[in-house]
């Protein structure tokens, strides 16, 4: 197909090209299926924009409404949303089919945090309206970066009439196409209805929609195309293959097998669940350090905690390091100048990719690096994994993500056990943890487990916090 790829395998290279020289490794790769005006036509999308000014201004509010400090605003929002997973979850235990309904539960409940964060809206349950038809645009958007469409790597092929044979998929990108603009301006709508109303809750969206924008450079109707497709690129993620929803894993992507998504953290949870159902003396040492901070079964975990949490946080990281949600990096960079690294001519165009399973597996940077060992991280020399990416196209939310796998890990920790089933002789039957290691976003295959409160007095703490409306 004549595109030129770079894999970088170790940290050192991948710091040296996409964070140290970003000014010119932070490009994307073109995807007709989906910039193309007479296909899907969503050129503007934060994920797939080249580095240019369109993509400045996105990422810089995105910057400023998720930066360290901004972000504190929505810690309120997160253990919301942390604890009614919990309440779900506490309906699930006991039910056969758990694998795939608390991957369902991770994933509505990143969703929902998303679209509260973003639009203030709630999403009351999984078939949602606003929450279903963003699902499938984001599902449609990734599935169009597919070499399957040839018009991918044969640009040529936007030009053939529709009435010749094997041209069905022009159908498939005008309906996509349809469902993309509901799910970017439905929700963009029903927030601006509920802020004339006087009846919205705080959001990035309500506060965008207040502020003046009249020093903008671009007109009113710019503006407000701009401000759709950066609320729905916070949806998805910027770095959008980094952040997956499990429904999206089947498909594979421009350029190499990969997927994409919403949520890094749909992924991680699932992650964490199979570690500390394989690793219990794990689970018992994180438990015993919970108990010790905030009592046994009297509160759940908020964010004010993490600092006494040390091995919460070592855990978390490892879960990162162990099963990284996107082993190869996201969706991959791009040069826009040709570049010389380590004797490697780097043409201008080249497609650019680290490795973030290599690296994870590097036995300079982590000893036994098959074994799933928090404790690595206390040593402060080593460094954590790179889960977010890298450069100026590391994603912009990874503090809001942090927060959210700190609440959820935390709280699930607090009061639930994570066990392995047993067979009819009470011996516990050990799940085997496999992942499709070909996808660019990990799909760990269903394996079976057990999850139940720690006690009856946590199955109460459990519902005397389940949020009110």
């Amino acid at each position: 197909m004549g595109q030129s790829i770079v894999v970088l395998n170790s940290a050192q290279a991948a710091s040296d090209l996409l964070d140290k020289r970003s000014a010119i490794y932070s490009d994307r790769v073109n995807a007709p299926m989906v910039n193309d005006r007479a296909l899907l036509d969503w050129s503007d999308f934060g994920g797939m924009l080249p580095y240019n000014d369109a993509w400045r201004r996105q990422r810089r509010i995105m910057t400023n409404w998720l930066n360290p400090r901004s972000v504190i605003q929505f810690n309120g929002l997160q253990q919301d949303e942390a604890r009614l997973l919990l309440g779900r979850l506490l309906h699930l235990s006991g039910t056969p089919g758990l694998f795939e309904k608390v991957k369902h539960q991770f994933s509505f409940t990143t969703g929902s945090t998303m679209l509260r964060l973003i639009y203030g809206y709630r999403p009351k349950e999984d078939q949602d309206s606003i929450y279903v038809n963003a699902l499938q645009a984001s599902i449609n958007l990734f599935q169009s970066t597919m070499i399957n469409f040839l018009v991918n790597a044969f640009p040529i092929l936007a030009r053939v009439p529709d009435w010749v044979p094997g041209t069905g998929w022009k159908r498939t990108a005008r309906k996509w196409r349809e469902q993309k603009n509901e799910a970017v301006n439905a929700p963009y709508e029903w927030t601006k209805q509920q802020i004339a109303k006087g009846n919205f809750e705080h959001s990035i969206l309500s506060s965008l929609l207040q502020e003046d924008e009249s020093s903008s450079e671009l007109s009113i109707a710019d503006q407000e195309k701009e401000l759709k497709q950066l609320c729905y690129t916070l949806f998805v993620g910027e770095d959008f293959v980094q952040h997956l929803r499990p429904e999206c894993y089947k498909y594979v992507t421009y350029g190499q097998n990969q997927t994409g998504g919403t949520d890094t953290l749909a992924t991680a949870f699932l992650s964490f669940v199979a570690a500390m159902v394989t690793n219990p003396e794990t689970q018992k040492k994180a438990q015993n350090e919970i108990d010790s901070v905030i009592g046994y079964a009297t509160r759940l975990p908020t964010l004010a905690d993490s600092s006494q949490l040390p091995y919460i946080r070592q855990l978390t990281l490892e879960v990162m390091r162990w099963l990284p949600t996107a082993p190869t990096g996201g969706p991959p960079h791009a040069c826009s100048q040709d570049d010389i690294y380590r004797g490697y001519n780097i043409q201008n165009g080249t497609m650019v990719m680290g490795n973030v399973w290599a690296m994870s597996r590097d036995e300079v940077l982590y000893k036994d690096p098959e074994r799933f060992d928090p404790e690595r991280f206390a040593d402060p020399d080593v460094v954590p994994p790179p889960g977010f990416g890298w450069g100026r196209r590391k994603c912009p939310g990874t503090h809001f993500a942090e927060a959210s796998l700190f609440l959820v890990i935390s709280s699930m920790l607090t009061t639930f056990a994570l066990c392995c089933k047993v067979d009819k002789n009470g011996k516990e039957i050990t799940p085997k943890i496999e992942g499709d290691y070909n996808q660019l976003a990990l799909t760990i295959k269903p394996f079976e487990f057990e999850i139940r409160p720690r006690s009856e007095e946590h199955r109460q703490l459990i519902l005397d916090n389940i949020p009110k409306d």
